[in-house]
């Protein structure tokens, strides 16, 4: 579906392009058994991220992110672990676009999945799998923000809310 036959492509139309909306969505961090973590890059922007997007009307947040996972790389995620729920101020983000949103994204943890990696999809010009310590620029700030709140994860066990 295009951006604008999309629920936020609609309400962004309705609001017009200088109200901040607020999103609801998935990001997901697929981390495989060398704990390295697969990133795309985005057609958007060239920014390298981890797979996420926005909700769509009647579809889960669970359902969000293994969509969007399978939109922007192929793989479709057979075990999901929701690890974090960020929003508020520091999730408010302006796009290319100068468009404004408040995210309140659900960060899931992927480490089994389904399917073969595509490298360049309609949302992706590349993907590939990265050790922590040595991600690819430009990066999207979203995922320092995933690793981090997967390193919390990893030493707590514990589901963060911020």
């Amino acid at each position: 579906m295009s951006w604008d036959e999309s629920y936020h492509g609609r309400l962004r139309a309705m609001a017009g392009d200088s109200e901040v909306l607020i999103m609801i969505g998935a990001r997901c961090v697929l981390r495989d058994e060398q704990g390295r973590i697969l990133l795309m890059k985005r057609s958007d922007n060239g920014l390298w991220a981890v797979p996420a997007g926005g909700i769509e009307l009647g579809e889960t947040v669970r359902e969000c992110a293994a969509r969007e996972v399978f939109e922007e790389t192929g793989l479709t995620p057979t075990d999901l672990v929701p690890i974090a729920i960020q929003s508020g101020a520091e999730s408010t983000e302006t796009n290319q676009w100068g468009h404004t949103y408040q995210f309140h994204i659900t960060v899931f943890l992927a480490t089994a999945w389904t399917g073969e990696l595509v490298r360049q999809t309609d949302e992706s010009t590349d993907a590939a799998w990265f050790a922590p310590d040595q991600l690819p620029s430009p990066r999207s700030r979203n995922v320092d923000r995933s690793l981090r709140v997967l390193e919390h994860h990893d030493r707590t066990g514990t589901f963060l809310a911020e």
